[in-house]
């Protein structure tokens, strides 16, 4: 999924080719894709473009007072539609201009869960914004503190609430903790003292994946993106050269070194955990 520095890159590029861009119509192409009702999305035809903008994974058209907001999810992107076909493979919705080409949000695989919504006055204060935490660029050292003392979970999980930190996904979170050089498993609440060096962290990460976005013409796969242990299971650590190792969940994996992170430690991995205990049950059952 892309994260903050991948949207804030790409409402960038959208901004600088369709501010100004006077709206002709919206098009729903997907039964799911537009998640509100009031205001109607053609409140906003006739009206220019005036600002493309991002809060966390969101990205924002401004129409004045009417904002589209959308959210790529998974598989999304917002890009200008080349092909033109009436109902593109994987359409789910298309903004049609005056004078600009059009846009068209995407969507592969199957689930179908990127949309938009359409909000009158400040999308902050109102859904699916309202919710979201700060960005995780902007936080300072006290507020980090503040907030790791507020929410007492694990270090991985708490960077990837969006109602705490906005803009921070699986890959950020595996980076900002090895960048930190703390266990992912890390409790919150005895973390206020290393506030400043997840600060730092996240500062850092986010700059670089920035950088490497900002340096394409189109926002890139995840495979694109910088990593130093995200989705390198079984390589070497760049800093200390022990093997990057994986706790499996079902939808996400934790990466890390336990050298840099652990202290040495071998986090459990929940899928060889659950293969154990499956062929215990497997030889009872033969023993029985």
């Amino acid at each position: 999924m892309p994260e903050l520095p991948e949207v804030a890159a790409h409402a960038t590029r959208l901004h600088a080719s369709h501010a100004g861009a006077v709206l002709a119509r919206f098009e729903p192409l997907s039964f799911t894709a537009l998640k509100t009702v009031d205001p109607a999305p053609d409140a906003a035809v006739g009206r220019a473009l005036e600002r493309i903008s991002y809060r966390g994974k969101y990205l924002l058209l401004g129409f004045g007072d009417l904002t589209h907001v959308v959210h790529l999810m998974q598989g999304g992107r917002l890009r200008t539609d080349t092909g033109r076909a009436q109902r593109p493979r994987g359409g789910a919705a298309r903004w049609a201009f005056t004078s600009h080409p059009s846009l068209i949000l995407t969507e592969g695989g199957t689930e179908r869960r990127a949309g938009v919504w359409v909000v009158g006055g400040d999308p902050d204060d109102q859904p699916p914004l309202a919710v979201l935490g700060p960005d995780a660029d902007t936080v300072d050292t006290q507020a980090l503190a503040a907030l790791l003392a507020q929410h007492p979970m694990r270090l991985h999980g708490f960077l990837r609430d969006q109602t705490i930190l906005a803009g921070v996904g699986r890959r950020l979170a595996n980076e900002v903790c090895h960048r930190a050089g703390l266990s992912p498993f890390a409790r919150t609440q005895t973390l206020s003292a290393d506030a400043s060096r997840l600060v730092d962290a996240l500062r850092t990460c986010i700059h670089e994946g920035l950088a490497a976005e900002q340096a394409r013409d189109d926002m890139g796969k995840a495979a694109d993106r910088p990593a130093q242990v995200h989705g390198r299971t079984g390589e070497a650590c760049p800093v200390c050269a022990d093997v990057v190792r994986a706790v499996e969940y079902r939808d996400y994996t934790v990466n890390y070194c336990a050298t840099c992170q652990t202290g040495g430690k071998v986090l459990a991995d929940n899928a060889l955990s659950r293969l154990g205990v499956a062929r215990a049950e497997q030889g009872t059952r033969r023993r029985r």
